[in-house]
């Protein structure tokens, strides 16, 4: 079998806890809130209890694996470990194609705050220049994402302590129509999408110190950070802003501060904003070409994604292959609503994660198998729930994948 040359382990659990809590919040609040309220209305709180209910049985079993396999690669290596290449596959195809479309829906929010005029421009060049620093290191990478994610939690401040100090329009907690009860799940499954940043953390699994310790720690670290942020955030937003309003808005956070007494300070909101979108899409890039290299280890892609390299060992094949192809989204599509899709992939890929977990047999008390079985079943009635038109493109990408695959079997057997 080839060998390939392996990462450096350079992180430790702050580090860790950053490019996950980073990835989450640039992904979340200033993405999901809106659709997720015109789903599920007043009851929006309740889709973001499930959605981080779903997320804590999938944290547990993905700090079980990335103890146990302390590879990059993150459901990919821990279902082809456990249940097979094909699971391992489906797991790895789902993550890299629904968070490649999560790369550039970061970018362009990026370029729509910076300038509205010239998103795509704007989104192009900070994919270049974020690749640029993954090439430079992990190190770098997390660094930067300290910065980041200091910026975006110094708005979240601003804008809770915006919607505190009011006005607070009269009926804002009653008798709204947007939404119903039968949203609650559909909103749930959008807002998983806010909550799947953890798996960042599992993916740099080969470049993690003392693994064991440090990933379980930095996986419950970051996603009770980020459901505390989520929680009080959205019972703030709803007490501030009429329903309607929230579920209306293209930038819910900023319109919080337009119509408060710091709307002077809007600016910095979408400061804020941009931090904010470009801490996932630094934590995105991050993780999806790791996970890209583990699946060209196994030849499930082209094996020179597998090369590392540099004087900062990083995968840059696949850092730079995962940028042209985010580059080529940018120019030719429409990536703003691909949250849904990207919500049943990841889905799809924690589906996985709790029934490789449930097979293990050392497990700390923490993680009894019926949290695995709760988690693989929340994966699927979510994004099963989500908007049909999210779910029939995924399971189209899906099955090229797998047909992609199968081929490629064949001929290397014959």
């Amino acid at each position: 079998m080839t060998k390939h040359q392996h990462l450096q382990r350079r992180l430790g659990v702050f580090d860790a806890t950053s490019i996950g809590l980073g990835s989450m919040l640039g992904a979340g609040v200033f993405v999901v809130f809106a659709p997720a309220a015109g789903l599920a209305g007043n009851l929006f709180l309740a889709s973001i209890v499930i959605a981080g209910a779903v997320a804590y049985c999938n944290a547990v079993a993905s700090a079980q694996l990335a103890a146990t396999y302390p590879e990059s690669g993150g459901t990919y290596i821990y279902g082809r470990r456990q249940l097979g290449e094909w699971p391992g596959f489906l797991a790895g195809w789902g993550f890299v194609t629904g968070k490649t479309a999560s790369c550039a829906a970061m970018a362009l929010t990026f370029g729509q705050y910076v300038a509205p005029d010239y998103a795509t421009p704007v989104a192009v060049a900070a994919v270049a220049v974020l690749t640029g620093v993954n090439l430079m290191g992990i190190t770098r990478t997390a660094f930067l994402t300290r910065i980041l994610l200091g910026i975006v939690l110094a708005t979240l401040a601003f804008v809770a302590a915006a919607s505190i100090l009011g006005p607070h329009p009269a009926g804002n907690g009653t008798g709204e129509s947007v939404g119903s009860v039968w949203g609650i799940l559909p909103a749930a499954g959008l807002v998983f999408f806010a909550f799947a940043g953890y798996a960042r953390i599992a993916t740099l699994g080969e470049e993690v110190k003392d693994p064991a310790r440090v990933i379980p720690r930095a996986i419950l670290g970051a996603l009770a950070g980020a459901f505390a942020i989520y929680l009080l955030l959205a019972a703030l937003l709803l007490a501030h802003l009429p329903v309607q309003s929230l579920a209306a808005s293209s930038a819910p956070l900023l319109d919080a501060v337009v119509q408060s007494r710091l709307a002077g300070w809007a600016p910095l909101v979408q400061a804020g904003a941009a931090a904010a979108s470009l801490g996932a899409l630094l934590a995105l890039i991050t993780g999806v070409g790791r996970t890209a290299m583990a699946m060209a280890r196994e030849r499930d892609l082209p094996g020179p994604l597998a090369h590392v390299g540099g004087r900062h060992p990083v995968p840059f094949v696949a850092e730079l292959a995962v940028a042209a192809v985010v580059i080529l989204l940018l120019l030719t599509s429409d990536v703003v609503t691909v949250v849904g899709f990207s919500s049943f992939g990841v889905l799809l890929y924690y589906a996985v994660t709790n029934a490789a977990a449930y097979t293990l047999k050392d497990r700390p008390r923490h993680a009894p198998k019926w949290l695995n079985a709760a988690g693989f079943a929340g994966c699927l009635i979510l994004a099963f729930t989500l908007p049909p038109a999210s779910v029939l493109t995924m399971a189209a990408v899906l099955a090229a994948g797998i047909g992609g695959r199968a081929l490629a079997l064949r001929l290397r057997r014959h």
